[in-house]
């Protein structure tokens, strides 16, 4: 379609697309493209760099050039913010229609209305999202399910607070190009929220508030920092009103917490464990170092393994020391609402899992459906009582080494092919929903997004890639992972019988095997993905 301010949408327009996609909004993300694009660039060649020393044998650890930040006492982030000042019960979730009444209604604090791991980049899911929070900020937004059932939204003062995820750096959007080059992702996604929604937040006595993915380092986190100041002064939204939660996923940003919240500070609202996109990037880093950077089979990896203690524990005494949230991350488990025993065994281990958090001094948690919320409200008040948060409760007790970090070999655990079905059984399925336009799948039990797809993926090609033996089978190789793909694949169809697509799931088995199996590792699965996608 034809440019504007130097900005060609090769997306369709569909109805009322022309809401979201206007001359102002378009001009909005060609200012930010021009002036941050070069950045973005050059932040994402240095990731590489590090990658390659690390493959080389370099080890990560905290930065010396950055010691007088750590060291520094006085400095704090900016207060909470109206709306985020109580966080014990987080939602996450897409934006489709449904899914937003849902969410807001939840009887949650927050809700992450999800661009990126929950969601699939389709156009139609990007700018559809975009009218979703529009309207339901306007409150004009309702669904009728194909059973008949209605949702509409509640009263104002019950409703979460909207927190959007927009896509990680290494994202482009394809379908909006400036000055003939595709454009960011995290970008467009931002640009649009804010162009629309932040004076509707401000007039509910809220504001635009954001959780940025999947960055690897604070010069990351500066980069944000510009582009929200420099697009309040576009709109003239006073400088501080946005506010940003950076989720600590991957292994280089544990190195670096302190620093990340000292460049976001006016614009802070803390840190989050994503505690799935942490496992994945632990396997990325040391893919190829060996024996002891090798992970357990993925259920076996549990938050109380030594090296994720250090992890979370950190993160919690870093925010509370400058004064920021500290948010827990999300139980994959969801419960049943047809079989007791699978629900009793899912919020038995949500309420194992929260207790922890909340008694290491977390402020709040994540949940991914609507059913967990009592239970995770329910044990965070039990320790917060009428407090909001428990951010001043300071852990001075807890000093962390680089080593904690990177004592991965401490995960007790074995490699079976137990274990390998499994990762080939979920990374298929996820795949193939994944292509389908739907990116958080429940999947055994487990509600499965791309960061644990990731995880998938990643252990089999470093198991294939390390020469890893199961521990009651033999050698991985490629001839047994593609033989065990075959069985998986017959499995699965029996399992969903007439609701299996064939096309599908040929499209999906083809390119997890294209990334569990390249001789060269793919950094990212949505990246090949999303070029498979229309």
């Amino acid at each position: 379609m034809g440019g504007t301010h130097g900005v060609e949408v090769t997306g369709p327009r569909h109805e009322r697309y022309d809401e979201i996609l206007t001359d102002d909004a378009l001009a909005l993300i060609a200012e930010l493209h021009r002036r941050f694009e070069g950045r973005r660039q050059e932040l994402l060649a240095a990731r590489v760099r590090r990658q390659e020393a690390i493959s080389s044998g370099a080890d990560l650890d905290f930065l010396p050039e950055t010691r007088s930040v750590r060291d520094d006492p006085d400095w704090r982030v900016a207060p909470p913010a109206p709306g985020i000042v109580d966080r014990r019960v987080e939602i996450t979730g897409p934006t489709d229609r449904k899914m937003t009444i849902n969410a807001l209604n939840s009887g949650a604090k927050v809700w992450l209305a999800d661009f990126e791991d929950a969601n699939t980049p389709m156009w139609e899911n990007m700018i559809g999202g975009q009218l979703n929070l529009r309207d339901a900020l306007d409150r004009a937004i309702d669904f009728t399910g194909p059973d008949g059932k209605s949702y509409t939204l509640a009263d104002d003062d019950q409703l979460a607070t909207i927190v959007v995820r927009p896509r990680g750096w290494h994202l482009d959007e394809k379908h909006i190009l400036v000055d003939g080059q595709r454009t960011s992702g995290g970008i467009v996604d931002f640009a649009l929220y804010f162009f629309h929604c932040a004076r509707r937040q401000l007039a509910k006595g809220k504001g635009p508030y954001f959780y940025l993915p999947k960055m690897e380092s604070h010069l990351e986190a500066r980069l944000w920092n510009d582009i929200f100041v420099h697009a309040q002064e576009s709109l003239g939204i006073p400088r501080g009103t946005i506010r940003a939660t950076v989720l600590i996923e991957t292994l280089p940003a544990a190195f670096e917490m302190e620093e990340i919240l000292y460049e976001l500070r006016e614009h802070s609202a803390g840190l989050n464990a994503g505690r799935w996109d942490y496992l994945f990037s632990i396997i990325k880093t040391y893919r190829r170092r060996g024996r002891g950077f090798l992970l357990p089979e993925r259920n076996a990896v549990t938050m109380t393994a030594p090296f994720m203690r250090a992890y979370t524990e950190l993160l919690v005494a870093t925010c509370h020391k400058r004064g920021a949230h500290a948010i827990g991350g999300m139980a994959a488990f969801i419960p049943s609402r047809r079989d007791p025993e699978i629900n009793a065994k899912a919020l038995a281990k949500v309420r194992d899992d929260k207790t922890r958090e909340s008694g290491d001094g977390f402020d709040g948690s994540w949940v991914a459906h609507p059913d967990l919320v009592p239970v995770c409200r329910e044990i965070f008040d039990e320790v917060l009582g009428d407090h909001p948060n428990q951010i001043d409760r300071q852990r001075d007790d807890v000093s962390v080494k680089a080593s904690d970090l990177l004592s991965v070999d401490s995960a007790e655990g074995g490699i079976t092919e137990a274990g390998l079905r499994n990762d080939i059984n979920v990374g298929v399925q996820y795949l193939a929903s994944w292509l389908g336009g739907n990116g958080a799948v429940a999947i055994h039990n487990l509600m499965e997004d791309a960061a644990t797809a990731e995880i998938s993926r990643s252990q089999v090609w470093q198991w294939l890639h390390n020469d890893v033996t199961l521990d009651d089978g033999p050698k991985v190789t490629r001839e047994l992972v593609e033989r065990l793909t075959d069985e998986e694949m017959a499995t699965i169809q029996a399992a969903l019988g007439d609701a299996f697509d064939a096309d599908l799931f040929a499209r999906a088995r083809e390119l997890f095997t294209q990334v569990a199996l390249a001789d060269t590792y793919v950094e990212f699965l949505t990246l090949p993905a999303y070029e498979a996608m229309a």
